[in-house]
């Protein structure tokens, strides 16, 4: 597996991974209603995404990534102190879309950085950042 190949798809599995774990830290602290189902759906597409990536790179034999814990720790630990005392719709949307464009953001660095990585690979990274930015949107409404 090319190096830009494996770069690319290991920040898929990154993006998604942090998008999974977000939506789960949140789905314990609010009921079940519209926007619990949105969270969902993403959380299951994440998974498909995030699926897609490991495929690839073990077809390649390359090295699938690995979650770091103590990230992992950081980022349920944020998103319980931002929600300590605001748990409202708007405040967890918001928290999302932020997190969202962190993504997308770091999707596009990631490509801008390794141009040689196979197409596939890039179509892969740009349905993710696709995905984000219709993430996006459908937050918006619960703003």
């Amino acid at each position: 597996m090319k190096h830009d190949d494996a770069v690319v798809l290991k920040e898929i599995q990154k993006n998604t991974h942090m998008g999974m774990t977000a939506i789960d830290t949140l789905l314990d602290k609010i009921g079940n209603d519209d926007f619990s189902l949105q969270l969902s759906k993403q959380s299951l597409r994440y998974s498909e995404i995030h699926n897609m990536a490991l495929d690839k790179i073990l077809e390649n034999e390359g090295e699938v990534y690995r979650g770091n814990q103590i990230t992992e720790m950081m980022l349920k630990g944020s998103i319980h102190m931002n929600t300590a005392f605001n748990i409202s719709r708007e405040h967890l949307a918001e928290m999302l879309i932020q997190g969202s464009n962190r993504g997308i953001t770091s999707m596009w660095k990631v490509l801008k950085h390794n141009q040689l990585a196979a197409k596939e690979s890039v179509e892969l990274a740009k349905e993710l950042v696709d995905f984000e930015e219709k993430n996006i949107e459908r937050l918006k409404e619960f703003l």
